[in-house]
């Protein structure tokens, strides 16, 4: 193959190239509705997900509260039936009726100290239930969005199966050192490897190419001339 026609592929490969960058950006272009669903869904996870640690941990403060409660209650009743067997004199009745006193009191302040714990235990409790539930309500619009998303995402990757098959073919027949070459500079250059030149000027960079530069980019030999610009190679159409 001459060395015009390697640059005819790779010039063509470059509009391949270019094509299939814009599908692919095109399935990352999600509808409104779509991305607004997401959004609503991860908003109410993250809102679910802090309700429920924050549940947790009120949980945790009233098992805890509840333990002492019933340990205190407990004691409260012991002493009680050994002063009714063991206060024998007013002094031993005094002694008792002190303890269960100072008991009886404990167990006042953790009564009081859960009431508030149950009543934001139970606002809780309903919060995440009304999150789940808007999640639940949720599921089937965002359902629907998403296989809608997936069947325009297989649409557009179905468009490039031809120009990745053409793209295969004519790489396959090109120079690997002049594609190597030529990818490259299209990963430093914002996806343009290889550019045209019009009235002597880069079409890549819009510079003036100097005459010896056009004449030698006109040849189309090996190895490729380039912008001595913006470093892409140039091609004469």
């Amino acid at each position: 193959m001459s060395e015009t026609g390697q640059l005819d592929h790779l010039y063509r490969v470059q509009g391949l190239d270019l094509e299939l960058d814009r599908l692919r950006a095109e399935e990352d272009q999600i509808s409104d509705d779509l991305r607004a669903a997401r959004s609503e869904q991860g908003k109410i996870n993250n809102q679910l997900e802090d309700t429920e640690i924050e549940l947790e941990k009120v949980e945790r403060q009233v098992r805890q509260l509840e333990l002492d409660l019933a340990s205190s209650r407990e004691q409260v009743s012991r002493n009680k039936a050994e002063q009714d067997r063991n206060a024998t004199n007013a002094k031993l009745q005094s002694q008792y009726e002190s303890v269960i006193l100072q008991l009886s009191e404990r167990v006042s302040d953790y009564e009081e100290a859960l009431e508030p714990l149950y009543a934001q235990q139970a606002g809780l409790r309903e919060r995440a239930s009304t999150l789940r539930a808007e999640h639940k309500a949720l599921r089937p619009t965002l359902g629907s969005l998403e296989d809608a998303d997936e069947v325009r995402v297989q649409g557009l990757r179905a468009q490039g199966e031809g120009m990745r098959a053409e793209r295969a073919e004519l790489v396959g027949r090109t120079e690997p050192r002049l594609v190597k070459e030529y990818e490259l500079i299209r990963k430093g250059k914002k996806g343009i490897g290889i550019v045209s030149y019009t009235a002597g000027r880069c079409q890549g960079c819009n510079v003036q190419l100097p005459v010896n530069i056009q004449q030698r980019a006109a040849s189309g030999k090996l190895p490729p001339v380039k912008c001595p610009s913006c470093g892409r190679i140039l091609y004469k159409g």
